[in-house]
C-alpha cells in the first residue's frame, strides 16, 4: 500500500503529538520527527508536506532549533505552527520580534485573497473553501515573539 506522507518536525511543542494524531483521524499518515532530521532523508521519504511544530523557544534565543532550510525548497507545502512559523519567517527573511503582550485564548485569523497573474501558482489556493475569517487558538508569551 503507498500512502502519502506528512512529516512532523518536532520543536518541542507540547502539541506535537497531538498534531500527528489529528492527522492520523484524517485519515493522513504521519511521522515526527526531529528537527534536526537530515535534509537527505526528509527529501528521500518524499513527504506530501512538512509541519514544523510550536516549541518553547524563539528564534532569537541563543541555540535555538533548527531544522535544514532545505526544507522550503523541497517543493512541499510546509506549514509551521507557533515557534515553526517564526522559524519560517526568519529563515525566509520575514521579522520576528517579541509581542507587546501576553496572547492566551480566541483570536481571528484573516484570510487576504489577490489576484493572481496568468500561468502563477495561487499560494492562496491552500485555503479554497475555508472561510475569510476563522477561530484560531492564541498562546503565545510577551517575549515568544510574532513573526510578520
Amino acid at each position: 500500500m503507498t500512502h502519502q506522507t506528512i512529516i512532523v518536525l518536532d520543536f518541542g511543542s507540547q502539541y506535537t503529538q497531538l498534531i500527528a494524531r489529528r492527522l492520523r483521524e484524517l485519515s493522513i499518515y504521519s511521522e515526527v520527527w526531529p528537527p534536526d532530521a537530515p535534509f537527505d532523508t526528509i527529501r528521500a521519504r518524499q513527504p506530501a508536506g512538512i509541519i514544523l511544530s510550536g516549541g518553547p523557544k524563539s528564534v532569537s534565543e541563543p541555540g535555538a532549533p533548527k531544522c535544514d532550510p532545505g526544507v522550503y525548497a523541497l517543493g512541499r507545502p510546509v506549514l509551521g505552527i507557533c515557534y515553526g512559523m517564526q522559524l519560517m519567517a526568519d529563515a525566509l527573511g520575514g521579522r520576528v520580534a517579541p509581542a507587546p503582550q501576553r496572547e492566551f485564548g480566541h483570536a481571528t485569523v484573516a484570510i487576504t485573497r489577490s489576484p493572481v497573474a496568468a500561468g502563477v501558482h495561487d499560494p492562496a489556493a491552500l485555503f479554497t473553501d475555508v472561510p475569510d475569517e476563522i477561530r484560531v487558538w492564541a498562546s503565545h508569551g510577551g517575549g515568544s515573539g510574532a513573526a510578520t
